[in-house]
């Protein structure tokens, strides 16, 4: 991450280039107050003249912790008694089952538009709206990472696919989000600490002809202003397919606090209701510290490999609700659109600012081999913040896994020349902004170059408390 912007990276650790952020089709001035005054930006990318329903970000975070009572009932799942020798080996689907539902509670009801549920608020992160990958504004998505070859099926022969998703939190996580973010311009992360209750859902979708994938069928489709394939910058809004839901839950009864989850979508399975397709990949509570022999990352997949040496993850072996796919590195959890070489647990420990170490050991400038010491930093139980868990590496503050909180801290140090964003309220009914004004392009920054010309951010803890209104420089 020393060298890349982070938000390639999110929830897949795959390599993306960036380019030079594209001209929008309409984006506001650097200067558009009125409408957003105290607000962040909607999104950064919408087709003029487009006339559809527009996302818009859910911002009104809890000023003060939620009741304890409204932690989810599926906390009351006792899954402990299920360990045998350290590995849950039964009751996680159940747990798996119950937390989909808290999910989809009142979101699937509002197509996703989640400040319309009407059984709980989810909110979204700031600041996901700038640079060259950020949100569009048709559902809120951001560009994340490419669908190779082979990588979803041995039937997919499309390449130069993409990986677009959305995430939610609910009223437990957004407290969180609200106190980093209590001031716009200076975001603090020593509030970055999530309660117990947190939840964090995100919905990932690709562009990959749904044909080639075999539990595509049946898909849950939605519009998009994409690029038209993983190299470009040019936008259209064109369908993409369910593909992956992920989630995060701050469980206590967690050996690190946190608790990951993966579903994958399974058309085959034919639900009367197709989002309960998603079907659970796993489980994940800890990241194997003592399994470093590299022996499994397979990209091509033609069944699903459960690793049996993989003691702090589990998978779902029901061969004919999971559809063949590939796991983390040894084994370890991590979905169809992830790396191989990699898990969730492995990304989301790296959350802290500054920026330091990349997400992942191979995208390090001097990688490590797989298996050394090096190599293994990234795949330790390290522990959230709430149970004394420090960041990555030294000198950093940590983000409690939350990589988003991590991207958007990065994302605003980043606009120093411009405010790139739209607010919902500017953009006209006839699909057109009601005060457009010009902005100026900027191609996006490398970070070592930022470090030579001196625009790396003071640390957070020194930063000062009384700098005035205006354009924040880093």
């Amino acid at each position: 991450m020393l060298r890349r912007s982070l938000m390639a990276r999110i929830a897949g650790c795959l390599a993306i280039a960036l380019a030079a952020c594209p001209a929008r089709a309409a984006e506001p001035g650097r200067d558009a107050e009125p409408a957003g005054k105290g607000r962040f930006p909607d999104f950064g990318f919408l087709p003029q003249g487009y006339a559809g329903r527009i996302f818009k970000l859910s911002q009104d975070y809890p000023a003060a912790p939620p009741d304890r009572a409204a932690i989810p009932r599926f906390f009351g799942l006792d899954f402990r008694g299920d360990w045998v020798e350290g590995y849950l080996r039964t009751g996680w689907k159940s747990y798996m089952q119950e937390l989909r539902r808290y999910c989809f509670e009142g979101n699937v009801e509002a197509d996703w538009r989640v400040e319309e549920n009407g059984v709980r608020r989810w909110y979204h992160m700031p600041w996901q709206h700038y640079g060259p990958i950020g949100r569009e504004g048709i559902r809120g998505m951001t560009k994340e990472a490419e669908v190779k070859k082979y990588q979803l099926a041995s039937t997919q022969t499309f390449s130069g696919g993409q990986t677009y998703a959305v995430a939610y939190y609910n009223e437990f996580a957004a407290y969180t989000i609200g106190k980093v973010w209590k001031d716009h311009e200076h975001p603090d992360l020593r509030g970055a600490e999530f309660p117990r209750g947190s939840v964090i859902c995100k919905l990932l979708f690709v562009d990959v002809p749904t044909e080639q994938v075999p539990s595509l069928v049946d898909p849950i489709l939605w519009q998009g202003y994409i690029c038209d394939n993983f190299a470009s910058n040019n936008r259209s809004v064109r369908p993409l397919a369910l593909i992956q839901m992920d989630v995060m839950v701050r469980d206590d009864r967690t050996p690190t606090g946190w608790l990951f989850g993966t579903y994958q979508y399974n058309g085959m399975m034919k639900r009367p209701n197709r989002w309960d397709n998603l079907v659970p990949v796993g489980v994940q509570w800890g990241n194997d510290e003592d399994n470093r022999r590299d022996h499994y990352h397979t990209r091509c997949p033609e069944r699903t490999e459960i690793v049996a040496t993989i003691r702090e993850s589990v998978i779902n072996e029901d061969r004919d609700e999971l559809p063949a796919t590939h796991l983390g590195w040894n084994g370890r959890l991590n979905g169809p659109v992830d790396n191989p070489r990699s898990s969730c647990m492995s990304c989301h420990a790296t959350a802290q600012y500054p920026i330091k170490s990349e997400m992942a050991p191979f995208f390090e400038r001097n990688p490590p081999s797989p298996g050394d010491e090096r190599w293994m930093r990234w795949f330790k139980n390290y522990k959230c913040t709430s149970k004394g868990g420090g960041p990555f590496d030294e000198g950093s503050h940590p983000a409690d896994f939350c990589i988003q909180l991590v991207q958007g801290i990065d994302n605003f140090h980043r606009w120093w020349d411009e405010r790139g964003g739209i607010f919902a309220s500017e953009y006209g009914a006839q699909g057109t902004l009601e005060r457009p004004q010009p902005t100026r392009d900027r191609p996006e920054t490398d970070r070592s170059e930022r470090n030579d010309l001196g625009l790396q951010p003071k640390p957070l803890s020194d930063a000062p408390r009384d700098r005035p209104a205006t354009k924040p420089r880093p």
